[in-house]
């Protein structure tokens, strides 16, 4: 898996669970969803992404260092 499916992948599941805690618990489990959302819209214009940082430090790679063939 590379760091960019794992970060995805990560994402999804976040808003999945948080929608989920959201309707089980208290709507304010949404504030979850929005903090989700709003990292990856900030991540598409700046490059910055903890969860990938992570991600390599666990050794996935990026599909960016892989050569097109």
């Amino acid at each position: 898996m590379s760091v960019e499916n794992a970060v995805l992948a990560l994402a999804g599941l976040m808003i999945v669970v948080s929608v989920a805690l959201s309707w089980l618990f208290s709507p304010l489990w949404l504030i979850l969803t929005l903090f989700v959302g709003l990292n990856l819209f900030q991540s598409a214009f700046t490059g910055f992404c903890p969860a990938a940082m992570v991600f390599k430090m666990l050794g996935l790679s990026s599909d960016c260092n892989s050569s097109g063939g």
